[in-house]
């Protein structure tokens, strides 16, 4: 590996804080073409400089991270699995739904760690046959009362 430049920390730089930025943009704020920006880039990932791109998701909004559970059932209605929602206070609300889902779990957590133990001891019901998650990024839209 030849050694970095200005040129690949500056990439690095603006990679660390906008790893989707497209190679355009990049390139224009660095100062070189598309092609030479995107020849650097390989090389720095190809040399392990770079070992790849994440989504970093962590706390969020007020220190919570809310989700929604989307949870099948081997059949209802499941009073134990409701039994087992009701005794965590991180559940807002369950919902029982028609369709391909039976319910749909609310839940704010402190962190991603406590989503994942949760939705493991949901999943793990002998009456759950399936569980989505997914994570909320952003409220768009949001009314009380």
């Amino acid at each position: 590996m030849k050694e970095l430049d200005a040129k690949d920390r500056d990439i690095l730089g603006i990679l660390s804080k906008e790893a989707r930025i497209p190679m355009k943009t990049l390139a224009a704020r660095i100062g070189l073409s598309r092609s030479a920006t995107t020849e650097r880039v390989a090389m720095l990932e190809k040399s392990g400089v770079i070992r790849g791109y994440r989504a970093d998701i962590g706390q969020m909004d007020k220190g919570l991270v809310s989700a929604f559970l989307m949870v099948t059932l081997t059949r209802t209605p499941s009073i134990g699995v409701l039994d087992q929602l009701a005794r965590h206070a991180e559940i807002r609300r369950v919902s029982s739904v028609s369709g391909q889902l039976d319910l749909v779990v609310e839940i704010e957590v402190p962190s991603i760690d406590r989503l994942n133990t949760l939705r493991d001891l949901i999943a793990s019901h002998p009456s759950v046959e399936d569980l989505t998650t997914l994570i909320v990024l952003r409220h768009d839209i949001e009314r009380t009362g």
